[in-house]
């Protein structure tokens, strides 16, 4: 699934595979008018030059100008309900930028963003082109929820909780919070509509906590389907510089943003100051003294004379000791600006990174206001925070994010500086909070891409500018490379922007597991024909280019090619000349921008369904047959269960009800097909033989059911307890309805259920006197008999997935308690014995194991390595080993992006979805590929 087709990338596959957008052909002559596939309205109108009301407000002089042309833009109703303004913005040349949101029988519509250029000289006003999304083909009949308000943030604070609790299963002995509390909290932020089709009416929940795993922060924005409950979009919202280290999504504090007193008549406004920075240079400071006579890292020297209450503030706080997971989402309660005695500011206000960010944060204020006119972040001068020193967990924090109203900087550990260290990283942070002010990209796929690009662009352009660095240095494109207490420039930089990096070549078809679907991975492809041009442009004018394409011109869920056609169409708007538009096209023609570039991609893998277009749920497979749910090629249409033959003959067929409701969890043995229905009152679960037959709901539950599976006469199926918090698990006899608790103690902890000849093995954390305890169980649920597997309990740190074959019971292994990610898989009698070692923990053939899917011939595990940088090595992918662990594991497939939600078919086959194409595929292979 591609991030655009229609928003499909977005809203349609909701979490996997966000990469990739189908091209709008993108309009790159004066008078050209670009369109796209799911609307009627024009993605790009250049070269205008049309009349419209000077004496209306720049909102109402847009509208106006919709709505005489509506044989061009087809928006039927222009009203300022239907038409939000977001905002407008005029530049220093007299440029008026108008931006609208489309709201759909008042309810926003997730990317509907329409933006109109103007200018107005002498008296009178001019349009000059238009771009954006309005979405012409929404068509619901209500705006109704059926869905309460509740039962939403139930299901979204379930699927996050299953989206974390993917991981292996820890005990907090090992320095992980337990597993069975509760730290997720969901926030109702209101009605949405995605734009897929005719249009799907979601509430919009925001998640926040703390992941149980590691204590690390979360905030997710998770988007639930108004009638059927089921969560159909989730990613995370914050906005990070790098993966040098541990990644915080955002929480925060309950405490609230500061109130600064102004000078009073024993204060200075503006007390020149220096301090030193990590490099050594000497650097001139603006600093504010207050009424007690300290010196604050507090910055009114933008302020003009005639207005020196009111204006840009730029204030540097000193969060050393603040836990990130206080840090981002709201203001960390306790913390001060970091004060000095004297102006002149010692050595710990140069190591704890205070200096750098402070002199920095000026070096962006005044960037933006130079070039631009721009008046800070969000145009309008609003405050500007800088937070200091944050630490993970008592230890470094490796990394810098902005977080929609503060710039947050880790204290650096090993041969990390604090990540203020580097002006571009600054310049980085800063840029993300001017997006998220203009050009609104969302923070995933493509757009974030786009987003990050944007950030890595400006970010470096400032530092050059601040530093006096030339762009024919060949350290020029460095992003990060300041960070580092030992390791040379090239070696400590995370990113560059002179790399030859391609689509065809690079690109990574990643998922919302780490990512949020490539940001990070995938933005040096769009930077680094940014920079290109900058590097023929000049500085100056390629600055310019890339601004007004941002500000003007991109719009929030805009993928590669809409990028494209922004910068393009921005540079012919600024006079470029014909030959500086050829070198524009050509530099993104370096880097594989170019429409249809997504079909150039290929897999060594059979396809046996494209475009699937399904999020947060996976794949089964069976006895020679697959089940997996699938939504139309829109990605508009409720999931359906559909199921085929693993060998790729014959046509798949569907076997669940076009009802309204999502049809999800989809596992079949060959002879049955199950799956869960999420509907607005309860999970119904399904059960229908595979060649047709009667579809019988055989047992249902109010909880968040998040996985199922299915063999013979039982389906085991997972779930959060909704009293406890706790995931647990339960069977149901599919014959007799019979439910079998696999605990019946509420906090209990059992999860990653596997099936076979009745019996059940699963993965268990129990509370014992002297703590918790680890072990996977197997229950024969003809007996009720109980046995634990040959595990020490007080040794083991995790365990993942189970499996349950003729050949034993398999599961994944941790038991040396270093935080490597390694694993080891195993396999025991279902009576006990015969522990064996399929895949060693540690040494030759040892694997990140995540977790594992087999069959009686073979056993295949997802490696997933610790993501301490982010790039194809990184991504999910399978192994299959035998199950006597002969022969060592090989690679199932080489296909560069993720390899997610394997099923074990008969024989070697197995099934996955795919991302490398950047649409979610559904793939198998017969047996592995070896080395790759």
């Amino acid at each position: 699934m591609a991030v655009g087709q229609g928003v499909a990338a977005l809203v349609a596959a909701a979490g996997l595979m966000m990469v990739g957008m189908p091209a709008a052909h993108a309009a790159e002559t004066a008078g050209s008018v670009a369109s796209t596939d799911d609307t009627d309205t024009p993605s790009l109108v250049t070269g205008l030059h049309e009349q419209a009301s000077a004496a209306d407000s720049p909102a109402d002089a847009a509208r106006g100008h919709l709505k005489a042309n509506k044989g061009r833009y087809h928006i039927a109703d222009t009203s300022a309900e239907s038409l939000r303004s977001v905002g407008t913005t005029t530049d220093k040349a007299g440029r008026e930028t108008v931006r609208l949101q489309q709201k759909y029988q008042g309810v926003e519509v997730l990317g509907g963003q329409y933006v109109v250029r103007m200018e107005k000289k002498s008296g009178k006003r001019t349009v000059t082109g238009t771009s954006g999304k309005y979405f012409t083909e929404l068509k619901l009949d209500s705006v109704t929820p059926k869905v309460s308000e509740k039962v939403a943030v139930q299901r979204a604070v379930g699927s996050v909780s299953a989206q974390l609790g993917g991981a292996p299963l820890h005990t907090p002995a090992h320095g992980k919070k337990a597993t069975n509390t509760a730290p997720l909290d969901g926030k109702v932020t209101g009605l949405t509509i995605l734009p897929k089709g005719a249009g799907v009416l979601t509430r919009h929940i925001t998640v926040t906590g703390v992941n149980p795993a590691d204590g690390t922060p979360v905030q997710q924005e998770v988007y639930v389907d108004a009638r059927s409950g089921f969560p159909l979009l989730q990613y995370s919202s914050i906005q990070t510089f790098g993966t040098a280290g541990a990644e915080a999504d955002a929480t925060g504090d309950t405490g609230t943003a500061p109130t600064t007193d102004e000078a009073t008549t024993d204060s200075q406004l503006v007390v020149k100051g220096s301090g030193t920075r990590y490099n050594g240079e000497k650097a001139e400071l603006n600093l504010y003294q207050g009424a007690d006579g300290a010196y604050q890292m507090i910055d009114y020297g933008f302020r003009t004379p005639e207005s020196p209450y009111s204006g840009p503030m730029l204030q540097t706080y000193d969060a050393r000791g603040v836990d990130v997971s206080r840090a981002s989402g709201v203001w960390p309660s306790g913390i001060k600006t970091f004060k000095s005695d004297t102006p002149e500011l010692g050595a710990d206000f140069t190591n704890s990174g205070a200096v750098d960010a402070h002199w920095a944060a000026g070096k962006v204020y005044g960037y933006y206001k130079d070039h631009f006119g721009r008046k800070g972040l969000d145009g309008k001068d609003g405050y500007m925070y800088s937070l200091v020193g944050v630490t993970a967990n008592g230890r470094a924090y490796n990394n810098a994010f902005w977080d929609g109203a503060k710039m947050v900087y880790g204290q650096g550990g090993g041969d990390y500086r604090t990540f203020s260290a580097d002006t571009d990283v600054v310049g980085h942070e800063m840029t993300h909070g001017v997006t998220e002010h203009s050009a609104g990209l969302v923070y995933a796929g493509q757009s974030g891409a786009i987003n990050e690009a944007v950030s890595d662009y400006f970010g470096n352009a400032i530092d050059l500018e601040a530093n006096g660095q030339s762009m024919d240095d060949p350290d020029s494109g460095l992003l990060g490379e300041d960070l580092c207490t030992t390791l040379s420039p090239r070696e400590c930089a995370l990113r560059d922007l002179n790399n030859d990096m391609t689509t065809s070549k690079d690109l990574v078809g990643a998922s919302f597991r780490g990512d949020n679907g490539g940001v990070h991975l995938n933005s040096p492809i769009f930077s680094g024909a940014l920079w290109d041009i900058r590097k023929s442009f000049g500085g100056n004018l390629a600055d310019q280019v890339v601004y007004r394409a941002l500000t003007a011109y991109m719009t929030p869920i805009d993928g590669f090619t809409e990028g494209r056609a922004a910068v393009i169409a921005a540079a012919q708007e600024l006079g470029a000349t014909k030959a500086q538009i050829k070198t524009a096209e050509d530099a993104f023609a370096r880097h594989g921008i170019t429409p249809g570039w997504e079909s150039k991609l290929g897999t060594d893998a059979d396809t046996l369904l494209s475009k699937v277009n399904v999020a947060g749920t996976g794949v089964g497979a069976g006895g020679g047959m697959y089940a997996v749910s699938r939504s139309n090629e829109d990605g508009s249409e409720p999931y359906s269960v559909w199921v085929g033959s693993s060998d790729g003959k014959g046509a798949p067929r569907q076997v669940s009800a076009n009802n309204g409701n999502y049809n999800v969890y989809a596992s079949t043995d060959g002879k049955n097909v199950a799956w869960a229905e999420y509907a607005a009152d309860a999970v119904k679960i399904h059960v229908r033989p595979v060649d047709g037959g009667v579809d019988k709901i055989v047992g249902g539950i109010g909880a968040n059911l998040n996985s199922l599976t299915l063999k013979g006469d039982l389906i085991a199926y997972s779930y959060t307890n909704p009293q406890s918090g706790s995931p647990q698990s339960s069977a149901l006899n599919i014959r007799t309805g019979e439910v079998t608790q696999l605990s019946s103690n509420p906090v209990e902890v059992t999860v990653l259920p596997s099936i076979h000849d009745g019996k059940v093995a699963y993965a268990k954390m129990w509370a014992e006197s002297d703590g918790y305890k680890l072990g996977v169980e197997v229950l024969d649920t003809a007996t009720g008999k109980k046995q634990l597997m040959p595990i020490d309990k007080n040794s083991v740190y995790a365990l993942g997935q189970t499996a349950f074959t003729d050949d034993g019971v398999f599961w994944i292994e941790d038991n040396d308690g270093t935080d490597s990610g390694r694993a080891a898989v195993m396999r025991a009698n279902s009576d006990g014995t015969q522990r064996t070692t399929v895949v060693p923990e540690a040494g030759a053939g040892s694997l990140y194991a995540y977790s594992l899917t087999a069959s009686d011939d073979a056993v295949t595990v997802t490696d997933l390595p610790p993501a301490t940088t982010w790039d194809n090595a990184t991504l999910p992918k399978l192994y299959q080993v035998a199950p006597d662990g002969k022969g060592g594991a090989q690679r199932v497939s080489c296909n560069r992006g993720d390899q997610v939600y394997p099923s074990a078919d008969t024989g070697q086959r197995v099934l996955w979805l795919d991302g490398t194409t950047s649409y979610t595929d559904l793939v198998k292979r017969d047996r592995p590929a070896g080395k790759c």
